[in-house]
C-alpha cells in the first residue's frame, strides 16, 4: 500500500519537447515506468495541444487532468513561462475524472456535467473533488454551485480558475487527449487515503462593513446606495481611486480587495476589483451578490506570506502525517503583489509541509475551497470561490 508522486517542469522553445522532458523529468522522480494519474499545468506561450502531444508521448494512457496557468508552481518555486507536470502511482486510490463544456451559455451545467461524469464512475466512494475551470468565460460561483448539487453542499472541493499569464482572453483545460477552452475539468478521488486542505488570505478589513445595493453577478454598481467606486475614494482618496479606472487589476486593487461576509463564518471572502466603468461600477474576480455585506480589505506581502504559512499549518494539522502530495492553487494577485518575494511564500509553505514533499501547483484567476479549509467537521465545509487567497491540498496514506 503506497502512494508515491514525482514533480517535473520543462523549458524552451519547442512545445512538444517541452511537454516530453517536463513529463519525463516526472517519471525519474517518481521512479516507476508508469502512472495512474498526470496533472499539467502549462504557460498559454506554449502551444497547448503541442505541450499535452508531448506529455502523453511520455504518460501513454495514464488518466490526465491539467490548466493552463498565470504562472506555475513546483518544490523550486514560481516559474514562469514553463510546463510543469506532477504523476502519481497509488494502489489506495482510484481516480475519475469527467469534463463539462460551454460555460459561457450556462455555467452551472458544466459545472454538474463534470461532476456527474465522475460520480458516476465512482459513485458513494467519492471522497474529495478538484475542480479546474475557466473562470474567465463565466460565472465561477454558478459553475462550482452545479458541481456541489451532484456532490453535496458540504463536500471537499478544492481547485482554481486556469489562467494565461495575466492576458484575460482565452483560458485552457486538459482533459485526457483533449485541450478544451471555457470548460470545468474535474478529478475525483475514492480509496484507501487522507487528504486535507489549507485555505487562508491574509488580509484585513479597513472599512466598516458596507452594503452593496445594487449588482450583477461580478459587477458591484453601487454600495450603500451610491456608485461602487466612491467607497474607494471615500476610504483611500480620489487620486488613488483613480488607478482603479486606468489599468486592469491596478496596483491598488491588489492591496485592497472587497471582503465579503458570509453566512455562519468568521471568515471574509475576498473579491478582487478589475476595473472600473464610467458609471463607477466596479467589475470584480467573483459573484457579490446584491444585498451583501461587504469591508474594504488591506493586505501586504508580509501578511500574505504568514497567511500561506497559516495554511500550510492547518493543512498539516488536518492531515496528521506527512504528506505524500500538494497541490497549490495560488491566486496569480498575491504573485502579482509579491513580485521578487513570491518564492518567500513558496518557501513559507515549504518549511511547514517539508521541501521534500512533491508539490505542483499554478498562479490561478480564482480558488475553489471550503471557508477556511475545513474537511473535518463536514457541517463546516463550505466550498466557496475565492480571490487573492492560497488554497491547498494534500494527499497522505
Amino acid at each position: 500500500m503506497a502512494i508515491t508522486a514525482g514533480v517535473g517542469s520543462g523549458q524552451g522553445n519547442d512545445a512538444y519537447e517541452v511537454g516530453v522532458n517536463a513529463c519525463k523529468n516526472a517519471f525519474d522522480q517518481l521512479g516507476q515506468p508508469d502512472a495512474d494519474l498526470v496533472i499539467v499545468f502549462s504557460s498559454v506561450v506554449y502551444d497547448q495541444k503541442k505541450v499535452i502531444e508531448g506529455v502523453r508521448s511520455v504518460s501513454k494512457n495514464a488518466l490526465l487532468v491539467g490548466s493552463s496557468t498565470a504562472g506555475e508552481i513546483t518544490n523550486n518555486g514560481p516559474a514562469k513561462k514553463s510546463v510543469v507536470v506532477m504523476v502519481i502511482k497509488s494502489d489506495q486510490i482510484t481516480f475519475a475524472a469527467g469534463a463539462g463544456n460551454d460555460i459561457k451559455t450556462d455555467a452551472k451545467k458544466a459545472g454538474h456535467d463534470a461532476a456527474d461524469q465522475v460520480k458516476k464512475q465512482l459513485g458513494d466512494k467519492l471522497k474529495t473533488f478538484i475542480l479546474l475551470t475557466d473562470t474567465l468565460s463565466g460565472n465561477g460561483s454558478e459553475v462550482l454551485r452545479g458541481v456541489l448539487d451532484v456532490v453535496g453542499q458540504h463536500f471537499p472541493v478544492v481547485g482554481g480558475g486556469s489562467g494565461d499569464d495575466a492576458q484575460y482572453k482565452q483560458t485552457f483545460q486538459y482533459f485526457n487527449n483533449d485541450v478544451l477552452s471555457g470548460s470545468a475539468v474535474g478529478l475525483g478521488l475514492a480509496g484507501s487515503f487522507k487528504f486535507s486542505m489549507g485555505v487562508k488570505h491574509g488580509w484585513v478589513s479597513l472599512s466598516p462593513v458596507l452594503k452593496v445595493t445594487k449588482s450583477s453577478g461580478a459587477i458591484v454598481q453601487e454600495i450603500d446606495g451610491n456608485p461602487a467606486i466612491e467607497v474607494y475614494e471615500k476610504y483611500l482618496g480620489t487620486e488613488r481611486a483613480q488607478q482603479l479606472k486606468e489599468t486592469v487589476l491596478a496596483k491598488l486593487a491588489l492591496s485592497y480587495p472587497l471582503g465579503m461576509q458570509v453566512e455562519g463564518s468568521d471568515e471574509l471572502l475576498l473579491r478582487a476589483p478589475f476595473f472600473v466603468d464610467k458609471q463607477g461600477s466596479i467589475t470584480c474576480g467573483g459573484e457579490v451578490p446584491q444585498g451583501s455585506e461587504v469591508r474594504i480589505m488591506v493586505g501586504s506581502s508580509k501578511e500574505a506570506i504568514e497567511a500561506a504559512k497559516q495554511a500550510a499549518q492547518k493543512l498539516l494539522d488536518q492531515l496528521g502525517s506527512k504528506p505524500k502530495a500538494i497541490l497549490l492553487f495560488n491566486c496569480h494577485v498575491r504573485d502579482k503583489l509579491l513580485g521578487p518575494k513570491a518564492k518567500e511564500e513558496i518557501d513559507a509553505m515549504q518549511e511547514i509541509i517539508g521541501k521534500d514533499v512533491p508539490l505542483i501547483g499554478f498562479y490561478t484567476y480564482a480558488e475553489q475551497a471550503p471557508l477556511a479549509g475545513e474537511v473535518r467537521n463536514i457541517e463546516r465545509c463550505n466550498p466557496s470561490l475565492h480571490n487573492e487567497t492560497v488554497a491547498m491540498f494534500a494527499l497522505g496514506e
